[in-house]
């Protein structure tokens, strides 16, 4: 569903949930670039018009461990982690192409992404989340309820 801006104007900041199969769009898995770049432009547009913007995005689009039944929850839930790695790297570089400067953190070390701590930086943060309520409300008090 498409926000309106009138509706986020008066707003000091957002946190925007996208989840993995909107990435997907009509292919149902992997990335649909089209829908993906619609999804940037719509980003830079809340940007630009004042707002800032966390994104925490799922991995569906990659894979749904929770329907294996032959494997270990906690390895399902780090590949599910992987997932919302990959889709955090492929928007964070899709609103790049529109302009915006982007940070991408995770509750781990990977490469030479940020510690989920140091967010609210003034850039697009994208967020890493596995699914973890405690761990996902604890950031919007964090960075969100301000």
């Amino acid at each position: 569903m498409r926000c309106k801006m009138k509706d986020i104007k008066d707003m000091k900041r957002i946190l925007l949930k996208l989840s993995g199969e909107a990435l997907a769009g009509p292919n149902k898995r992997g990335f649909d670039e089209a829908t993906c770049i619609d999804v940037a432009r719509q980003i830079k547009e809340v940007v630009d018009s004042g707002v800032q913007v966390a994104i925490v995005i799922g991995g569906g689009n990659f894979w749904r461990g929770r329907t294996s039944e032959h494997m270990d929850r906690t390895k399902a839930d780090q590949i599910g982690m992987l997932a919302t790695v990959m889709n955090c790297i492929y928007v964070a570089d899709m609103c790049r192409q529109t302009g915006l400067k982007t940070k991408v953190f995770t509750p781990f070390v990977c490469g030479d992404f940020i510690a989920v701590g140091q967010a609210d930086t003034g850039d697009v943060d994208i967020n890493v989340f596995n699914g973890n309520r405690e761990q996902f409300n604890d950031y919007k008090k964090e960075h969100c309820i301000k």
